[in-house]
């Protein structure tokens, strides 16, 4: 795993600089994460790189995980769904089941930290803690809730009130809410074997793997199998795309422990695709240096989500210098600025004709592949990420409570 230093040649040693002069402003106070899964999905990728980054640069930084059944992680998808929009019915019984669950891990794990750093509604009942402790405590949210269901979001609502400050990753992902904010886009780590670079042997070897040749184009999207993704929508797309272009398409993705549905919605996919040899359907483990060669072999990364938090992949594409056509949902319109870092689209027809557009003009799709590279260079490394979350932290103080050095 890199060091800090390591990426002076990238973002430059002030940077880097600048980071360990706001750690040493919290000497002697500790952080705790705490979300719900340690593997797949973008919350845990972050925290696998942001919480040793914490430590190296002195701020002493922990990470936990709050457990569950299939029952409570049957009902915090369906809360994800309703965050983002989708019309979800919650039962009694099923809120029961999510705050008993949350209750048994309050009790379990002690947030005895001076900051708890609360990630996503799952563990959120854990902030039933925080008058005992008189410690300060963050609620970040990952997902949109702009249009969130109402019956949903109220219940939650009564615990977000007892933060002391919540994250939303964009202005358009937040609501009214009588607590303060703070917005802090995610990001990515580019020297993380996902974002590195890769000799173009080391492409062909992975590509080898999966029998995906590299003779013609090659469209990929790269998600967990979820609804939300609309992985169906992609081979949809990808089907009127082929009858102009010879390409093919690679769906690749895992499922996550807090992720129930993503089985049924992998199965749906292969039953959509049957019989055709150009799409290749990848349950893939955690693989960071197979899903980087994927991207980066790829003439072509799509992500047609039909509800979207921040949209990491995205972030991915974009640094790897590839043309990305994506919804223009959630965080990816913070992303991408239509026809300049890529394109957005509003259906399947709409992304078939953008995919043709890129496959068809290849200087344009390096113009906007070098675009957006720079944008995320700019706006979306990790290095920005962890300066934000030390300033957020130090907010949460009084000058007085603060050591200066």
């Amino acid at each position: 795993m890199a060091k800090i230093e390591e990426y002076e040649t990238i973002v430059g040693k002030g940077v880097v600089h600048e980071l360990r002069l706001l750690a040493e402003r919290l000497q002697g106070k500790s952080v705790q994460h705490v979300n719900s899964t340690a593997v797949g999905g973008g919350v845990a990728e972050i925290l696998n790189r942001m919480v040793p980054l914490l430590r190296e640069i002195g701020v002493d930084t922990r990470w936990d995980v709050i457990k569950g059944g299939e029952q409570f992680f049957q009902v915090t998808k369906k809360i994800h769904n309703a965050l983002h929009g989708v019309e979800e019915d919650i039962t009694p019984e099923q809120w029961d089941i999510f705050w008993e669950t949350g209750k048994r891990n309050s009790e379990e794990l002690p947030c005895a930290a001076d900051i708890v750093f609360i990630h996503d509604p799952q563990p959120i009942a854990l902030v039933n803690q925080k008058e005992a402790r008189r410690n300060k405590w963050l609620w970040r949210c990952h997902v949109d809730i702009s249009r969130s269901q109402s019956a949903v979001f109220e219940p939650l609502l009564d615990r977000v009130k007892q933060f002391d400050a919540a994250v939303f990753s964009a202005p358009a992902f937040a609501k009214r809410i009588p607590v303060r904010q703070f917005l802090i886009a995610p990001s990515l780590d580019p020297l993380s074997d996902k974002n590195k670079e890769l000799r173009a042997n080391e492409v062909e070897e992975v590509l080898g793997k999966y029998g995906i040749t590299s003779e013609k184009p090659i469209i990929t999207q790269v998600s967990r199998f979820d609804r939300l993704k609309d992985p169906v929508g992609v081979i949809e797309a990808f089907r009127k795309v082929k009858r102009h272009v010879d390409c093919q398409l690679v769906l690749a993705g895992g499922s996550a422990s807090d992720d129930p549905e993503s089985v049924e919605v992998l199965e749906q996919v292969k039953q959509f695709s049957e019989g055709d040899r150009d799409i290749h359907i990848l349950l893939m483990p955690q693989n960071d240096i197979h899903i980087n060669a994927l991207q980066r072999a790829s003439a072509v990364i799509v992500q047609k989500s039909l509800r979207e938090g921040f949209g990491l992949t995205v972030t991915e594409a974009l640094w790897k210098g590839k043309p990305v056509v994506a919804s223009a949902v959630g965080g990816i319109t913070v992303q991408i600025k239509h026809k300049y870092h890529g394109l957005l689209c509003h259906s399947v027809d709409g992304a078939a004709l953008a995919i043709r557009q890129v496959l068809q003009n290849p200087e344009y799709a390096n113009w906007l592949g070098g675009n957006g590279r720079e944008h995320v260079r700019r706006n979306f490394l990790v290095t920005r990420h962890l300066r934000d979350y030390l300033l957020a932290f130090l907010s949460l103080y009084k000058a007085e409570d603060i050591i200066y050095l």
